[in-house]
């Protein structure tokens, strides 16, 4: 298990994880000007939003979090309570309680920046 946010591509580090869901649900919508396909929606595209996406991203990457910390207490409950398992364990449950709060900080700001937006 690694301890780092981006250990690299192929470690899945969070930062990757994020990224590669970004771009798998992003499905060029982004490019495309927004998920509808009607010309006051922004363009054609899959009907998916890149808000949408943004949203997927970040769930995949709590998911992916969520795992580590499952795997951690699974391992501890198994018996393997050293102390350097339960900082592992602790360490990886405050990287969600930030990743958390990324996710609910970002997504507040675009729904809020939207919301001013449709306003004007």
């Amino acid at each position: 298990m690694s301890n780092t946010i981006n250990p690299g591509a192929d470690a899945g580090g969070l930062v990757t994880t994020f990224i590669a869901a970004a771009n798998n649900n992003n499905n060029g919508t982004a490019r495309n000007g927004g998920g509808g396909t009607t010309a006051a929606s922004g363009g054609g595209g899959s009907g998916k939003s890149w808000y949408e996406a943004l949203s997927q991203a970040w769930g995949q990457t709590l998911d992916a979090q969520a795992s580590r910390i499952t795997e951690l207490s699974g391992s501890i409950g198994g018996g393997g309570d050293q102390p350097s398992n339960m900082v592992a364990l602790t360490a990886e449950s405050l990287r969600m309680q930030f990743v958390s709060n990324s996710a609910a900080t970002s997504q507040n700001s675009v729904g809020e920046a939207l919301n001013a937006l449709a306003r004007k």
